[in-house]
């Protein structure tokens, strides 16, 4: 904690981004949401992706500062464009529900897809949802099912039950369809699955 602070004060972002992890989670130091805000923030502001990342959290869930979804989804962006999978995943779910932006199925699947492409189960598992639902994308149920698939393998044990709840309404050809479409996606690194 010591050493952190003493970086973090001289400007280092990443000491202002564990000295805000620290008091975030009360390690070494009393737990102070306040604290872990204004430290994450002065990293965030210098274009750390975590503290970036994490800044959108804090106002997501209104810990340390008042809960504000416009701001979370303005820090989760920056956190997505340097490529943070953790962040275009919370912004695929803020356009899904409309929290912070407009409702937009269509940029919630384009969150989802750029998640997903780096293996995070979840968006793997909402690309399916969405695949299933038709939102935001024409409804497809060799999609969802290769997405749950993808999602299964990936860990995700609810996908392993909404892929076989698709596969009884499909036929035998769609599944193979769809078993064959995951492959080649596992194939390609997640890469241009659609």
């Amino acid at each position: 904690m010591r050493w952190y602070k003493l970086a973090a004060e001289q400007g280092d972002a990443s000491a202002q981004f564990n000295l805000g992890l620290m008091f975030d989670r009360g390690q070494g130091v009393a737990q102070d949401y306040v604290e872990a805000v204004r430290w994450y923030k002065l990293a965030a502001e210098q274009g750390d992706a975590s503290a970036q990342f994490m800044v959108g959290a804090m106002f997501e869930r209104g810990q340390g500062v008042a809960q504000d979804y416009v701001e979370a989804v303005r820090w989760y962006k920056l956190a997505a464009a340097q490529g943070r999978a953790d962040a275009q995943y919370n912004l695929g779910v803020m356009f899904s529900k409309g929290l912070g932006v407009a409702q937009d199925y269509v940029e919630a699947v384009r969150w989802y897809r750029l998640a997903a492409a780096q293996g995070r189960a979840d968006a793997q598992f909402n690309l399916g949802f969405m695949f299933f639902k038709g939102q935001g994308v024409a409804q497809d149920f060799t999609r969802a099912h290769m997405w749950y698939n993808l999602a299964a393998v990936s860990g995700d044990k609810d996908a392993v039950k909404n892929r076989d709840l698709i596969a009884a309404e499909m036929t035998p050809q769609q599944i193979a369809q769809a078993q064959k479409l995951a492959r080649e996606c596992t194939a390609r690194n997640f890469k241009n699955c659609d």
